[in-house]
């Protein structure tokens, strides 16, 4: 049976207007001996809140969505983990959703947060629903994207610096030796990180005096087993680059299957630079040379700054944090000694 305020009220021989004082965390009125003695109670009986009751009362649920693009990507883990506990320390609950790269679940999933009155949302946005960001931007909702840009909206952001990344990794290529270094990367569709990263490959070469050979940038759509075939391809060829640069962690195990089924190995016939740090990246063989992101970092900031902009403690001007990659070097481009080289 549900246990309610009068049912507490009358084991502690109180009133209810008293419980309701106490539960709502107002002491001021009751003595110490009454206070103890309902929190007491409350304890016994097991009392619960009705949630639903209290948020129609304060016309606030306490409650934060956020929307990732592909949760099967082991990059969004330390993310949530970020913003969960960020949550948890400010009396907010999360509820997740994943878009899986599709516009038309994102903007499902959006318009279910805003029929359950969450307080507020994150979003690594498909950046194919600008009418909906717009709308929350025009109504004034907490709203704060993460990982890309929406071209166009002036909007919260909390992002990485992907040019500086991807420099770093391909400018570590070079200083091994490497000069024909391939790219691998996903369709760009307007997602800011994958073209900043062909963008730091670019700069990279060119710094360094290395001529831009577009038939090495290969753009490889997002589906189970075309980026293996595509650098199975690659390698068949007699000219095959010495390196190869990938951007995305996911991306990173199939060019791996790929060089493996080639009968190739890194570093000895190609070396391999990977992006993401994962938990997996130093348990490889070889163990992976990759680009590491703050995504913690990332997830604490973004839960931060909804909260500031549900609670408006903060500077309520959209703001944009750009967190710094570093470059964690191991054996995959003939590194015998593990390095964290910070950018």
């Amino acid at each position: 049976m549900k246990v309610t305020i009068s049912d507490i009220a009358k084991k502690a021989g109180v009133s209810k207007s008293t419980v309701s004082r106490i539960l709502n965390g107002n002491y001021g009125q009751n003595t110490k001996d009454t206070v103890d003695k309902v929190l007491k109670v409350i304890k016994e009986l097991d009392y619960r809140p009705n949630a639903l009751a209290q948020s129609l009362k304060s016309m606030k649920t306490n409650v934060i969505g956020i929307i990732l693009s592909n949760l099967k990507n082991p990059f969004w883990a330390r993310v949530l983990e970020g913003v969960e506990d960020t949550c948890r320390k400010n009396g907010y609950n999360l509820m997740i959703c994943n878009s899986n790269e599709d516009e038309l679940l994102e903007e499902e999933h959006i318009k279910a947060f805003l029929m359950r009155q969450v307080d507020g949302i994150i979003i690594n946005a498909t950046v194919k629903n600008d009418h909906l960001y717009k709308r929350l931007i025009d109504q004034k909702f907490p709203f704060v994207t993460i990982n890309r840009k929406i071209p166009g909206l002036d909007i919260d952001l909390v992002t990485m610096d992907n040019v500086a990344g991807s420099m770093a990794g391909v400018e570590h290529l070079i200083g091994q030796g490497k000069n024909s270094i391939a790219l691998f990367v996903y369709p760009q569709e307007n997602v800011s990180p994958r073209l900043d990263r062909i963008e730091g490959y670019m700069k990279a070469l060119i710094s360094n005096g290395i001529e831009i050979d577009h038939s090495l940038i290969h753009v490889v759509e997002e589906k189970q087993g075309r980026v293996k075939e595509a650098v199975k391809k690659l390698l068949s060829t007699t000219n095959r680059p010495d390196a190869i640069f990938s951007t995305n962690n996911m991306m990173t195990l199939e060019i791996l299957e790929g060089i493996k089924e080639m009968g190739l190995n890194v570093p000895k016939d190609i070396s391999l630079v990977g992006y993401d740090e994962t938990v997996w990246s130093m348990h490889l063989n070889p163990p992976l040379t990759t680009v590491y992101q703050p995504s913690y970092d990332m997830g604490e900031l973004a839960a931060k700054r909804v909260i500031e902009l549900i609670e408006k403690t903060g500077d309520l001007q959209p703001i944009t944090h750009i967190l710094q990659p570093n470059l964690i070097i191991r054996e995959s481009c003939g590194t015998k000694k593990e390095e964290f080289i910070s950018e």
